[in-house]
């Protein structure tokens, strides 16, 4: 894990809250009010394994140029965690539909746990894209990039069909998680979302994973599988 001294916890989050103070002073409450939302973009269950789901939520509180935003991924395996992530971060808008992010990312699984600052983007691409980009630093020099885009393409007024992509870059070899440097793993997947109401969309799909490269031939040298399709049940919910 990153050592990350208190004081800069402490100094960070005093700084949000003078952000967010400073705001709401400045901007009236009528025009730009402090806002909360949940948004459970993946809750899903995953076939060929018992108990095997997928969750992926994030949660944010603020005003329209800055909030504190929670991420939070977890893929579990017959009642074990295989990766479990959350993220804090610090989004502030600069440009119409991005936001750039800063904040701490901790990984509780995998284990060894470790911590990482965190650099990123989130917004709407031209053509509708939405993209979600980030730079992971952690302990010793390491260093990791995360690329996820989806496209939401109707169907219908109800139907959504939503293809995505994850890639998982790595700048040093962990053999301690069995991750190799270079392109580690990458996810595609296929959702079709039926929009009972804005609220709540129940959906299915399947998904695609793949190691690729170091980390590909560390998995064959441990007898671990390089690719796996699997086929998903789940919804989406916002609150």
């Amino acid at each position: 894990m990153i050592d990350l001294p208190k004081k800069w916890l402490t100094s960070g989050l005093f700084s949000i809250a003078l952000i967010f103070t400073s705001h709401g002073v400045l901007a009236g409450a009528k025009d730009d009010p402090l806002l909360f939302m949940l948004n459970i973009d993946k809750f899903e269950v995953r076939d060929g394994d018992d108990d095997s789901y997928a969750l992926e939520a994030d949660a944010w509180l603020g005003y329209d140029l800055n909030k504190l935003r929670l991420k939070v991924e977890v893929e579990r395996v017959k009642g074990t965690n295989e990766n479990a992530e959350l993220q804090l971060l610090y989004s502030r808008a600069i440009a119409p539909f991005w936001d750039l992010q800063l904040g701490v990312r901790h990984d509780i699984d995998p284990q060894p746990e470790q911590s990482w600052a965190v650099l990123g983007v989130q917004g709407i691409s031209p053509y509708f894209f939405d993209i979600d980009a980030a730079l992971f630093i952690g302990k010793s020099g390491r260093s990791a990039f995360r690329f996820e885009a989806e496209y939401e393409q109707m169907l219908t007024q109800r139907l959504v069909l939503i293809p995505e992509i994850e890639l998982n870059f790595h700048g040093q070899t962990d053999l301690s998680r069995n991750i190799g440097s270079g392109l580690a793993s990458s996810e595609l997947s296929l959702r079709l979302v039926y929009q009972v109401r804005r609220e709540f969309s129940p959906y299915v799909g399947v998904t695609w994973e793949a190691k690729h490269g170091r980390s590909k031939r560390i998995a064959e040298s441990n007898g671990e599988e390089t690719d796996n399709v699997q086929f998903v049940v789940g919804f989406q919910a916002w609150f």
